[in-house]
């Protein structure tokens, strides 16, 4: 995995940011306010975290300690080995210091929180103010040892290690063909997932993963240490300290009226995938050239004041294709 030190939170350089293979950047927030209270000790932490709103209402996950961290679907897949409650953040808090020594402790997950929203003060001295221009989601996510399956996400990130140990698994986006992929309609966060645990691969029942796994790029990390993951980027995590901490920061590069790519592929699995093998070959070579192979020569031909959407894309050609499919999908 490519590695960088010594560098600039308040700079990540442009060959960073636009990377497509992941970076891991050691010790890039080790200043920050949060990581140098989790250094000092877990109580010490969770006393820094509780002065920023201990009554926040939160929601988070929570799973037995037969789980061993992996949250997962139960075992006929019409439900989740999980459940979701509400308790406030001085609650989790308390709960996360009293299993300290406890060898089996259930599984605690707190997900994808909104730090703007819910902790505003906590970002203001926690940030990475040079991701500013891109207007990220930056997200805080708290647990015990926990086991994140692999999954991707639409937006580039960077997550940066505030408390406890990370390990993450990163493959590459052609190798979902290996990684067993679950339901893609009924999913435990959003995301699609591997069904292979990654920390304890089935290699009889997943036999491909074995492959996956000679592309696979693994990373370490401590607190203070940050890795970008590229957009599509497979990714599964394990948290291995007591309380683990992550924040991490999401944008697009991409103008924000662009809709998700997941909708294209949700209308080709209504219109295409189930077509007579000659119509799908026929719709492949069409969608090539229009998309994935489309370059200056596509409409040249075509005077540009009346190529249309096969034009460059503009707000306004995007409000008149989302209204065309939207009609569309009304008959």
């Amino acid at each position: 995995m490519l590695e960088r030190k010594g560098l600039s939170a308040d700079a990540l350089p442009v060959d960073v940011l636009q990377s497509t293979q992941p970076i891991l950047m050691r010790g890039l927030v080790k200043d920050w306010p949060m990581v140098q209270a989790a250094l000092v000790s877990e109580q010490a932490y969770c006393d820094y975290l509780r002065q920023f709103g201990a009554e926040t209402k939160l929601s988070l996950w929570r799973a037995p300690p037969e789980a061993g961290g992996r949250f997962f679907y139960n075992p006929d897949f019409s439900g989740f080995n999980f459940h979701q409650l509400d308790c406030s953040f001085g609650a989790l808090l308390d709960e996360l210091l009293s299993h300290l020594d406890n060898p089996q402790p259930p599984c605690l997950y707190l997900g994808s929180t909104d730090l703007q929203r819910c902790f505003p003060a906590l970002r203001a001295q926690n940030d990475l103010h040079c991701l500013q221009p891109h207007d990220p989601i930056a997200s805080l996510w708290l647990s015990t040892r926990a086991r994140v399956a692999i999954h991707y996400d639409l937006p580039d990130n960077v997550a940066c290690v505030v408390s406890g140990q990370r390990r993450f698994t990163l493959l590459p986006p052609d190798q979902v063909g290996n990684l067993y992929i679950g339901p893609i309609d009924n999913t435990p966060a959003g995301q699609p997932i591997s069904l292979v645990d990654a920390a304890n691969p089935d290699f009889e029942r997943f036999p491909r993963y074995r492959e996956a796994l000679k592309h696979a790029q693994i990373a370490e990390m401590e607190p203070g240490d940050a890795i970008f993951i590229p957009s599509q980027w497979w990714h599964g995590v394990e948290s291995l300290g007591r309380i683990n901490t992550l924040v991490n920061f999401w944008w697009r590069q991409t103008p924000a009226y662009m809709d998700s790519p997941v909708s294209a592929l949700m209308m080709c699995l209504l219109t295409i995938r189930d077509l007579p093998p000659a119509q799908r070959e026929a719709w492949r070579v069409l969608i090539n050239h229009y998309v994935f192979e489309a370059n200056d020569e596509t409409a040249a031909h075509i005077p540009e004041h009346a190529r249309g959407v096969l034009g460059a894309l503009t707000e306004d050609k995007a409000r008149f294709l989302r209204s065309v499919l939207l009609n569309r999908l009304k008959r």
